[in-house]
């Protein structure tokens, strides 16, 4: 399919700008979500966003039939940030939306595709071969697991075959990923926000919860007691005060584990909450441009330019960009069949693939080469802990190599995000030009200027582009520290910052909708209408 649609681009000679105006007549017909042709009322999209947001807890809980016991999740490092629940027919997650999100927006960026997004065919265009592009990348990122890490089970296999057995696990994933991009739209026409931003969000809600207040005992199936307190930080808090003698929270390391070592410490507790005040403070900042209306006298108002201007978007693309260098770089050093690459492949011609990253077996998470170096840091058990007893790290890791893995990881997390941030805003009608028409529209300006697009373009070409470059490096930064600090739930200091500035925005986008409701002539400048 793929090299079909990538001939048909090469051999398209019309007079569109692109070589992409050769898929055109497949973008019409692609299958999609219909745009509701007027004002969708604020009930009608709050119960499309909860209809879809039951429908994916619903999904997250169908496994996949005949799938077998002893399978391996590759995303489980990432598995709050792709969303989905590993063995369901969400197993995919997000992670081919993204991924093809973040090829269409370097090939945009790298100018290798020729459209301009500010105008409206060729913006519409793009969007269409996204989505031909997520797709192509269900099957990519599907068929390498399937056989390679999700066994069937022998049942399936002695019924169907080992072949048509992998097939027919392919076939669930596919259908869940497709629903999930289905979903996805639903929630961006006719919903609240986006999908992706919820699927995210009420996994990292769920694991934040739980990892905060069960009960249950951290090792299942055994009793209570001083080495196996309960798995949540407050009961594990509480019952460990209440039960423990003081030589065991002295002489025993009582204290060091309810703060360090414990599956959800008290210092993952405090990053959380330290996470959630740092976001909701960076996205109540912002810069407010005074406006004026042209023919009204007196008519005021202002246009806000959000520290966080990105939004939490390019966290995402970075992080699935982080997933998806695990899961090749695993899939070249254990695929039965990747593996004998040339160079890449752990067991190919002068392999070189402890260059790239090496595992244990039966382990998803690297434990040497560039996918450790550029690996998320789950906590201070990763780095801290060893760096106070002067000491390497289980895998026997030097002290500056553990350093060396935190300074790469930040910096990959910094400079990445930066990048998708400055893409991000050129896709999304966020830009300069696009925000000085969208004023423009409404009769505004800016005062002591002429009313003019020109104008009042390079006025925000002052503020936007350095905003936009300072909130993607403001985000990684702050997402690559909530990772080293840890998070409660094992939800990574990545999904918990992704998710209260989901939150945070939902919210907003409630109150803005709850506004145009009350006040139809707001819909004119929010192009709701």
């Amino acid at each position: 399919m793929a090299v079909g649609l990538a001939l048909s681009c090469l051999l398209y000679s019309g007079d569109g700008g692109s070589r992409l105006y050769g898929l055109k007549r497949l973008v019409d017909v692609y299958p999609s979500i219909s745009k509701p042709e007027g004002h969708v009322r604020f009930n009608q999209k709050l119960w499309t966003t909860t209809l879809v947001l039951i429908i994916y807890f619903i999904m997250t809980n169908v496994m996949i039939y005949g799938l077998s016991d002893t399978t391996l999740d590759v995303f489980s490092s990432f598995r709050a940030i792709m969303a989905g629940a590993s063995g369901s027919i969400m197993h995919l997650g997000i992670g081919p939306i993204v991924t093809g999100s973040i090829i269409m927006q370097l090939f945009s960026g790298a100018k290798i595709i020729q459209l301009d997004l500010q105008d409206s065919a060729d913006k519409q265009l793009y969007q269409g071969v996204q989505k031909i592009l997520v797709l192509i990348m269900i099957p990519i990122e599907s068929i390498p697991q399937v056989y390679g890490f999700l066994d069937p089970s022998p049942s399936l296999i002695l019924e169907y075959g080992e072949g048509w057995a992998g097939a027919v696990i392919v076939v669930q994933l596919f259908l869940g990923s497709l629903l999930v991009f289905l979903l996805d739209e639903l929630v961006s026409k006719w919903g609240i926000g986006s999908g992706i931003s919820l699927f995210i969000a009420a996994g990292v809600a769920q694991s934040t919860f739980v990892g905060t207040l069960s009960p249950l005992p951290t090792m299942a199936g055994q009793p209570m007691s001083f080495d196996n307190p309960p798995s949540g930080t407050l009961p594990m808090i509480f019952y460990t005060l209440r039960t423990a003698s003081n030589s065991q929270l002295v002489s025993q390391n009582g204290f060091e584990m309810m703060l360090l070592e414990h599956a959800n410490p008290i210092i993952a507790l405090m990053s959380s909450i330290l996470v959630f005040l740092v976001v909701a403070y960076a996205e109540s900042s912002k810069l407010e441009l005074p406006l004026t209306h042209g023919k009204v006298r007196g008519h005021r108002g202002q246009y806000p330019i959000r520290l966080v201007y990105a939004s939490n978007i390019p966290v995402i693309l970075m992080a699935a960009l982080l997933a998806n260098v695990n899961m090749f770089t695993l899939l070249f050093h254990s695929h039965p069949t990747l593996s004998t690459v040339p160079i890449v492949g752990s067991n190919g011609a002068f392999s070189r693939s402890e260059w790239f990253g090496s595992y244990y077996e039966g382990s998803t998470t690297p434990h040497d080469g560039f996918a450790w170096y550029s690996s998320m840091i789950n906590g201070v058990g990763d780095w801290l802990i060893p760096l106070l007893e002067q000491q390497g790290d289980v895998h026997g890791h030097s002290l500056g190599q553990i350093m060396m893995h935190v300074f790469v990881y930040v910096f990959f997390m910094t400079a990445g995000s930066t990048v998708f941030a400055k893409f991000w805003i050129e896709t999304t009608n966020m830009g300069a030009k696009d925000v000085a028409k969208q004023i423009e529209r409404t009769g505004m300006q800016i005062p002591g200027f002429r009313k003019n697009p020109v104008v009042l373009e390079r006025i925000l070409e002052r503020y936007i582009p350095p905003v936009t470059l300072f909130s993607g490096a403001f985000v990684g930064l702050l997402a690559a520290g909530a990772d080293l600090l840890g998070t409660v739930g094992n939800a990574t200091g990545t999904g918990l910052l992704l998710a209260v500035g989901i939150i945070l925005r939902t919210y907003e986008q409630i109150q803005k909708e709850q506004a145009m409701e009350m006040h139809p002539v707001l819909r004119e400048f929010f192009g709701a209408d």
